[in-house]
């Protein structure tokens, strides 16, 4: 599993024409799936994200978790994630789950946020979205659950 975590002052998903999902101060997370990954690497990463000091506290030094700021998760699914650039102009995306794997597991990964305490906002799993955001420093860090 792979998430690209962005720090940010507000965001929103939209599906459509129609907003489905926003947050005020939070995190981004960009949501890869590959194959293999199992409902202990949704837990791991859920509970690495939810435990990651990455606000200001008085002082302005990274200190506070983003319950102890807070924040809340916009969670975006993103197979893209796994694309393979390496041959080619064209990407391959055979390292990403199929759609019947990754969409379970991308719910439990946000189930497993909630159960952290988190409030969660989600895009629609397998939609063309608008994701807008205002990063925050800009603090973007990338998790796997995976050496």
């Amino acid at each position: 599993m792979r998430v690209i975590l962005q720090r940010s002052k507000q965001a929103s998903v939209t599906v459509g024409g129609e907003k489905v999902g926003a947050i005020d101060s939070g995190f981004v997370l960009l949501v890869g799936i590959t194959h293999g990954d199992t409902e202990q690497d949704a837990a791991y990463v859920a509970n690495k994200i939810a435990g990651l000091r990455l606000f200001e506290d008085g002082e302005g030094k990274m200190n506070l978790s983003i319950q102890e700021a807070g924040g809340s998760i916009l969670s975006i699914s993103q197979f893209t994630l796994y694309g393979d650039v390496r041959k080619g102009r064209r990407p391959s995306f055979t390292a990403a789950a199929r759609p019947e794997v990754a969409e379970p597991l991308w719910l439990k990964f946000n189930d497993e946020l909630r159960a952290c305490g988190l409030f969660v906002e989600t895009g629609v799993f397998g939609a063309m979205m608008d994701v807008e955001l205002v990063n925050d420093g800009p603090v973007t860090m990338i998790i796997e659950s995976k050496e």
